[in-house]
Parts: structure tokens; C-alpha cells; sequence
């Protein structure tokens, strides 16, 4: 299998175990196969009155880095995640891992250590040369120039607090009175 083929198959497995976690806390929870750009998971509560959007990266737990790309530094809203998963090869022994990461926090970290990097001289004293390559690190390990995810492992109760918040206005049409 090539590994191109194996990332694929990550990716999409990725996916599948975040949707799958988010069901077993009691959420509907659909995979959009890519209809849906900037989500690959559509998060409801049962009743269908709160949503979350989910943007799934996966990783291989034995790495020490999280690709996540250019869109890591737009703020998509109060309710859009990012959800690392660390799902391990088939076979391991290792754990799966899950950090839960606001739109907002992963923006403001991922831009500012990108910045940091492009404004530090690289080998020779060369100018960095901006790109869309964009990670971050996963604990235990650290790189200079990436943000670390510490802290956000297994907050699933972040999209909790997000999908409890105040419900929505209701328009409800007043009743006729029938004489």
C-alpha cells in the first residue's frame, strides 16, 4: 500500500471515529463525504436546536506534528472545532487521541507562531519564504514554530458547552381564537 493510499485511508477513518465518538455522547453526528467545504462532520444535538461543524485532521500518534493547512487561521465561528484525531495503525497498541480545538484559539495560535517563524531568520540568515504549510504540536512533543495542542486533549466538553448554549429564538404564530 502506498502511503498516499495510507493517509487517505487515515483521513477518512479520521473522520469516521470522530463522528463515531460524537454519537456515543449522545449527539447526531454525519460525515459530509466533502459536500460540505470547511466540515467533515455536521453535529447536531437530538432535538436539532444546536449545531457544531467539525473539521477532522488526522494524525499518526507516533509523530510529533498535525498538518492543518492555510484555512487553520480563519475563524469559521463560536461553533466550529477542530478535531485531531491520532488514530493509530492497525494493529497497535496505542491509543486513539482526540484534541478538540475552538476555531478561534486554533486562528489566533497557529497565525502568531507562523508569524514568529516568518519573522526569524532561517539557515544563513535567509528570509523565511511564506507559505500554506501549516502543523501543529502534539504533546508530548514540541517544535519551535508550531503551536502545541497541549491541553486540549479529550474537551469534548468544549462542543458540550457550545451545542448547550442559550436555545434559539422560537417564532411561534399566536393562536386564533375559535368562537
Amino acid at each position: 500500500m502506498t502511503s498516499e493510499r495510507d493517509k487517505s485511508h487515515r483521513g477518512n477513518a479520521g473522520q469516521f471515529f470522530v463522528a463515531g465518538e460524537l454519537c456515543r455522547r449522545g449527539y447526531a453526528a454525519v460525515v459530509t463525504l466533502g459536500n460540505t467545504p470547511n466540515t467533515d462532520i455536521l453535529c447536531s444535538n437530538r432535538a436539532g436546536t444546536r449545531f457544531a461543524h467539525i473539521q477532522v485532521k488526522t494524525f499518526d500518534p507516533k509523530k510529533g506534528t498535525c498538518s492543518v493547512g492555510l484555512k487553520a487561521e480563519r475563524v469559521f465561528g463560536p461553533n466550529f472545532f477542530w478535531v485531531l484525531a491520532g488514530v493509530p495503525e492497525n494493529g497497535s497498541t496505542e491509543s486513539f487521541r482526540y484534541f478538540i480545538v475552538p476555531s478561534a484559539v486554533m486562528a489566533e495560535n497557529v497565525a502568531a507562531k507562523h508569524q514568529r517563524w516568518l519573522a526569524t531568520p532561517g539557515k544563513g540568515g535567509a528570509a523565511h519564504k511564506d507559505n500554506p504549510v501549516r502543523a501543529v504540536s502534539i504533546p508530548p512533543f514540541s517544535r519551535a514554530y508550531f503551536w502545541s495542542v497541549e491541553g486540549f486533549e479529550g474537551r469534548w466538553d468544549l462542543i458540550d458547552t457550545a451545542m448547550a448554549g442559550d436555545p434559539p429564538i422560537e417564532t411561534v404564530s399566536p393562536l386564533l381564537e375559535v368562537v
